[in-house]
């Protein structure tokens, strides 16, 4: 293949014998690189090697001016803004920041294009006239501050632009009016040399002049990229060829060099449709490992946001790699400890809590919790603290409080910790105190982490030098705020052989570059080309008058870099997403349809993601002499009717819970969980109903009752949920919910009474307890549980089970009792019934009448839920009699038999329909 830049260095070697007056102008600094390279492959005398510059560079050369930084220029910026706005109207540095980039970007342009200022911000202030605000009645004061921003915009055009030339710095736009300004003395200067200018497309108006005054000097030739295909009248790929060539005046006399009429035949390209950027790029990490050499192939990223997955996803065959592209700071691990700390103290402010000097407990854990912090702090401790933190459930946390959770020995291990808590009020301070947390974990810093470490050292220097010159950072939010600007533009560049190996490289740097092998992944509308996606203050219509780009113009720039890059190719990928975003957008790039039209040939595949079936081995625990002997201890000290459940939902999960007594981890209960809320309407249900145990409820008894809803409900909510909010908020609604649960309840307690019904409190939050034996097993066994409540209605003894969960009758029909340990749906039933056998139990005297249930609190329509054991499908039996209960029981033993039997082993339920609700 011979090359573009190739074929620039043989035509020059021709024309020219010395090469020290030579100045190779090319679009980028890799495409430098390899012209270097070309120039040493084919030099055969020693002779010095000829200038080689980047465009951006070049233009700062003629300028004589040095490029700004962007976060300098932005505190520059607020300077002239603050000496050339009224004092009433002038914004802080935060609030600037959010529209002052957008205004640079405008600048930049405007200056880059030669656009008379004067006369476009005089237009452009006529247009928001004209389309905004004065079609027919007076102006509000909201319209004037609108109108008067764009008069600004002039005014602070103007100041920044004097400011900028006076101390010889400029941003990229005002460098390239210098250079133009500048150009007659930078020609009189340079009429001995001779400047090359290779690879060029859409080139802006200080670049058009520039160029053209050099060939009309002629101290300048250009190299065009081209072929007929591209300056085709109907290809928006030419659409700046095509102006240069037909408007230039050189061009009138002189040619274009070159348009290539050579159609390179066998092009194998293929256009593969993957599912998610994971597999675009899983795919081309397949495709490059069937590769044998790299040495001509480029893999380009559309989208460089894909990088880091890119990284992990090259195969082991792949030694060197060249990446032009920086890795982004914002992705190191490290740069989420920072995030965190101002996370932090951000919240802080935004939950008002500055006074109180109290944290957002999830913030103090993320904190705790950090891989780097506990590194240079003791792991052990900061674990301690964390456990507290949710034993406790303290929702807001001092400092103070945090140091009561460690000894005072310990508070003096924890200095830094204690030290990132208390942030010093002064912004430069602060600032110093990150740059000591960067130097207590220099020393913990293995290999690369310790460029990480030194990366982000610079950024919190660049932004203490920065403060110190302008003082524009008063507050923590704006520090935050250009700490993230900062984080965003800053990249971790690597260190490669820049000429072998796979290139990896995004989509601008392949300029003036050709491969033999290209894979382009993200093929897609709205990023190859980019779309409408640009922020501007500058209308449409104003644009196209003044000859500023808008996106028709850069839709044609990647439709040239595209077509440019593939016409000497001879193994072409192009891989898109097909999975278009919400809205419809995101579809294949047209790019992609207009190759396809004119290669019919194209090879066209959509592929997908191998979905591997994983089996996983049933998960089975054999009952060892161990597991046996703590099973006998777990039954001996007592079995409750819910560990039976357990069992009949999973049997892993009785064995972690009984055999392993493995708990759940505490967490901090921010929002009142359903098991609290439970426990919080049990308590207060005991409460009001202690009083009137063993007697027989009236009327006024329940009005006491209803009275004191509120007040046990605060006094429960305190007790069970301690330290937490209840007056606002999520558990403010769950506190009226359930009030709402007992007042009802009570309603239709006093229904009951209403009806002329005898209700009588048997038994409150009863301990219940017997022992049974089973033969086969050698030791007793008891079975236990808490009944919540036991009454007498009309002379049914009822057995009453609260839910605050919703519970339907269905649920609570028994028909066979073998089918109790088959389904975890019929343990609710299982439970109540278990509860009637130990009243049974505890009892003596003559039979009563019996039945039990459940109050499900969200389904307290149906009312009192009882079991029902009618063995006809729409049948209704709720008597529980001895007969029955004895029946029952033999199932429960047989359960127990199988539970404590050493040849059934503990063995995983594959079929779990949802989860134990608390």
């Amino acid at each position: 293949m011979n090359s573009f830049i190739s074929k620039v260095v043989d035509t020059i070697f021709s024309e020219y014998k010395k090469y020290d007056n030579l100045i190779f102008v090319l679009p980028s600094q890799r495409a430098c690189l390899f012209l270097k390279e070309e120039i040493l492959k084919k030099t055969t005398t020693s002779s010095f090697l000829p200038k080689i510059i980047s465009i951006e560079n070049y233009i700062q050369e003629i300028g004589n001016i040095n490029l700004i930084d962007n976060t300098q220029l932005l505190f520059e910026f607020y300077s002239i803004y603050k000496q050339n706005i009224p004092k009433d109207k002038i914004e802080s540095f935060d609030v600037f920041s959010q529209w002052a980039t957008i205004a640079i970007h405008d600048f930049n342009e405007i200056d880059s294009y030669l656009v008379n200022s004067k006369e476009f911000f005089a237009n452009l202030s006529d247009i928001k006239k004209l389309n905004e605000w004065f079609q027919d009645k007076k102006p509000t004061k909201l319209a004037v501050n609108y109108l008067q921003f764009f008069e600004y915009l002039q005014i602070l055009y103007q100041a920044l632009s004097k400011k900028l030339k006076d101390n010889k710095f400029g941003y990229q736009g005002l460098i390239y009016r210098e250079a133009k300004n500048n150009l007659e003395s930078y020609i009189n200067k340079n009429k001995n040399n001779h400047i090359v200018f290779a690879g060029f497309n859409a080139l802006n108006k200080a670049e058009e002049i520039i160029i053209q005054e050099l060939l009309n000097n002629n101290i300048a030739t250009v190299y065009w990229d081209a072929n007929e295909s591209i300056i085709n009248p109907s290809n928006e790929a030419g659409v700046f060829l095509r102006k240069y060539k037909n408007e230039w005046s050189y061009y009138k006399k002189n040619p274009f060099l070159w348009v290539e009429n050579e159609k390179q035949s066998n092009k194998n390209i293929n256009i593969i449709g993957a599912p998610k950027n994971n597999t675009q790029i899983k795919y081309v990490g397949e495709l490059i490992s069937k590769l044998n050499d790299f040495n001509n192939t480029a893999f380009i990223l559309a989208d460089e946001n894909l990088l880091t997955l890119t990284l992990n996803s090259l195969p082991n065959n792949v030694k060197n790699i060249n990446i032009t592209m920086g890795y982004p700071l914002k992705d190191i691990p490290i740069a989420n400890l920072f995030e965190k700390l101002f996370k932090l103290h951000l919240n802080q402010h935004k939950f008002n809590k500055i006074e109180e000097q109290q944290f957002y407990y999830k913030d103090v854990l993320e904190i705790l919790n950090d891989p780097f912090l506990n590194k240079i702090q003791e792991s052990s401790l900061l674990q301690k603290i964390s456990s507290q933190i949710k034993r406790e459930n303290t929702i807001f946390l001092t400092v103070i409080l945090l140091k009561k959770y460690v000894s005072p020995k310990e508070v003096a291990k924890l200095t830094l910790l204690f030290s990132l808590l208390n942030f010093s009020k002064e912004i430069n301070k602060i600032i110093k105190q990150f740059s000591e947390l960067i130097h207590s974990l220099k020393q913990y810093a293995v290999g690369v982490e310790k460029e990480y470490l030194y990366r982000f050292y610079t950024i919190f220097q660049q932004l203490e030098t920065l403060n110190k010159t302008y003082n524009h950072i008063t507050d923590l939010k704006t520090l935050a705020l250009f700490y993230n600007q900062i984080l965003q533009n800053e990249k971790l560049f690597f260190q490669g052989e820049p000429l072998q190996g796979l290139q990896l490289m995004g989509m601008l740097e392949t300029r003036a570059l050709d491969f033999e092998t290209v894979i382009i992944t993200s093929v897609n509308e709205g990023i190859l080309p980019a779309g409408k996606n640009e922020s501007s203050f500058i209308p449409f219509d104003a644009k196209k008058y003044f000859g500023l780009p808008t996106y028709q113009e850069k839709d044609s720039i990647f439709s040239y870099h595209f077509q440019r890059l593939l016409q000497r190719t001879k193994n072409i990928y192009l891989i898109y997403n097909t999975e278009t975003d919400g809205y419809g957008s995101g579809e294949k790039s047209r790019f992609l349809t207009q190759l396809e039209v004119n290669n019919p040939t194209i090879t066209k595949t959509i592929i997908s993601p191998k979905v591997q079936h994983l089996e996983f081995p049933l998960i089975q625990i054999k009952k060892t002499a161990e597991v046996l002997e703590k099973l006998k201890e777990v039954f001996t000290k007592g079995i409750s009717p819910s560990a039976l459940a357990t069992y009949i939902y999973n049997p892993i999960r009785f064995y972690e819970q009984k055999v392993l007594e493995i708990k759940e981890d505490n967490e901090v209960e921010e929002i009142i969980e359903s098991n609290t809320m439970g426990s919080v309407i049990h308590g207060v249900l005991e409460a009001m109903y202690k009083p009137y145990l063993g007697k027989i409820l009236t009327k006024d008894n329940i009005v006491e009752m209803q009275k004191k809803v509120s007040t046990l409900l605060h006094k429960y909510f305190e007790k069970l949920y301690s330290k937490g909010n209840i007056i606002s908020g999520k558990n403010k609604l769950i506190f009226e919910v359930s009030k709402n649960y007992i007042n009802r309840f009570l309603k239709q307690e006093l229904a009951l009474i209403n009806q002329k019904k005898q209700l009588k409190i048997i038994a409150l939050e009863e301990n219940l307890s017997t022992k049974i034996l089973i033969e086969g097993i050698d030791f007793p066994i008891i079975i236990k549980g808490f009944v919540d409540r036991i009454d007498e209605l009309d002379g049914t003894t009822r057995i009453i089970d609260y839910k605050t969960g919703k519970v339907e009758a269905r649920e609570l029909k028994l028909s066979d009792f073998s089918v109790i340990s088959e389904d975890y749906k019929y343990t609710k039933a299982m439970q109540v019934m278990l509860y009637s056998y130990l009243y049974i139990s505890k009892i003596s005297g003559p039979d009563i009448k019996l039945e039990s249930g459940i109050i499900s609190f969200k389904n307290l329509n149906s009312g009192f839920l009882r079991v029902n054991l009618s063995e006809e499908p729409r049948g209704k039996n709720y008597d529980i009699t001895e007969e029955k209960i004895q029946n029952f029981m033999n199932e429960i033993e047989n359960l127990i038999c199988e539970i404590l039997n050493p040849e059934i082993p503990f063995t995983e339920n594959t079929a779990l329909p949802f989860k134990i609700k608390k």
